[in-house]
């Protein structure tokens, strides 16, 4: 029987919450983490305002990447976080999406009426389901299709509400069509909705887990960077 391979005594692992929209970079992230420092790294992914929600509640996360700014400073303020470990790892994009190749073409599409249903994510805790219902106010168009929003608890179920064709389009994260192209996309101009810059915090748990803080360099630097533009991220700070 071969020997099975063990990490160095000297590595630790590192608990990460992840907001939904950055679950595929974050994924090839950890990968490269750990092949370069022998670290292990477990995510628990979902919408922001949820894991903010567990984090208050005690749970056993050290690093908090958000899909905002507001949350990871009320985690340093709440004295859950060390005060000067936030940074902005990256930015956010807002796109219209259909798996229908002829359906989005730019604003005008929200004005079809023949359109039923609309997938947003829940504006009262995700990040980008704020940034949809600002579109569509900022278009004049919030009042009339309220009633064809369907809301996700997060961005990735938003995403699989259009993916599977049971809203006929929706607002997702950028990161999560980049890599294809299927569909049809519309990418909303920045001006029409609050700025998603993605912020990073190490929690008060991973205060003294060497990974955790290894962890979060190694976010900052070039390799996760790359990863992070083949996703459509703006890079942050």
């Amino acid at each position: 029987m071969l020997p099975v391979a063990t990490p160095p005594a000297s590595a630790q692992r590192v608990r990460v919450a992840v907001a939904a929209n950055f679950t595929a970079a974050a994924k090839e992230i950890g990968v490269l983490f750990e092949r370069a420092t022998r670290h292990e790294v477990s995510y628990s992914f979902g919408s922001t305002g949820q894991l903010y929600a567990q984090i208050t509640q005690g749970a056993p996360f050290e690093v908090f990447l958000a899909a905002d700014r507001t949350r990871p400073v009320q985690a340093v303020a709440a004295g859950l976080a060390v005060a000067d470990s936030r940074f902005t790892y990256a930015a956010g994009r807002l796109v219209l999406f259909s798996m229908d190749e002829s359906l989005v073409t730019d604003a005008t599409t929200l004005r079809n009426p023949d359109i039923t249903r609309i997938a947003v994510a829940n504006p009262a805790t995700a990040p980008y389901g704020t940034a949809a219902v600002a579109v569509l106010r900022a278009l004049g168009v919030y009042a009339a299709l309220a009633p064809r929003l369907v809301r996700g608890n997060n961005i990735a179920q938003t995403y699989q509400f259009v993916a599977t064709g049971n809203a006929e389009l929706g607002f997702v994260a950028l990161s999560q069509i980049a890599r294809h192209r299927a569909g049809s996309r519309w990418l909303v101009p920045d001006r029409l909705y609050p700025t998603l810059a993605h912020d990073a915090v190490l929690l008060r748990r991973g205060a003294d887990n060497r990974a955790a803080r290894g962890f979060l360099a190694f976010l900052k630097g070039p390799v996760a960077n790359a990863v992070k533009t083949r996703y459509g991220y703006g890079i942050g700070e």
